[in-house]
């Protein structure tokens, strides 16, 4: 799995404004039979382009959730080809801030999502996600 520190030096010549971290809400409508089509259209687009990444958590998410050995394929597969934005120190730090931003605007939105947002933040990506929470977190 190819690791980028940071997706504005480039990755095989994509620029950092078409790379989407895909959120893990996304992958599993595109993994699922009985999903959104919209958001699995969206996912597969990406995929089918070379745009599509992801992080370890979101990583780690999936492989917490898969319950057959098609989904455990598709992730071995992923794994070899999906660039991982890293998460370093600085994104934690950032996490933390917007958990306080969150709590200070009186709402909560989960660990992972925090983590996730920073990440996509710290990388100058766009995330793909069919998650609300991540609305919400886009404006703070």
């Amino acid at each position: 799995m190819e690791e980028l520190d940071s997706v504005s030096e480039g990755h095989g010549g994509f620029e950092k404004e078409k790379v989407k971290l895909v959120d893990t809400s996304s992958w599993v409508h595109q993994m699922r039979r009985k999903a959104e089509p919209a958001v699995r259209a969206r996912v597969e687009q990406l995929l089918a382009v070379g745009l599509a990444a992801w992080c370890p958590i979101v990583r780690l998410e999936l492989w917490a959730g898969v319950s057959t050995e098609q989904e455990r394929a598709a992730l071995r597969d992923y794994e070899q080809r999906i660039p991982e934005l890293s998460i370093n120190e600085e994104i934690w730090q950032s996490a933390c801030e917007l958990a306080d931003r969150c709590r200070k605007a009186g709402k909560r939105a989960p660990a992972n999502d925090l983590l996730i947002t920073a990440c996509a933040r710290y990388h100058g990506v766009e995330l793909e996600s069919a998650d609300a929470h991540f609305d919400f977190l886009k404006k703070l």
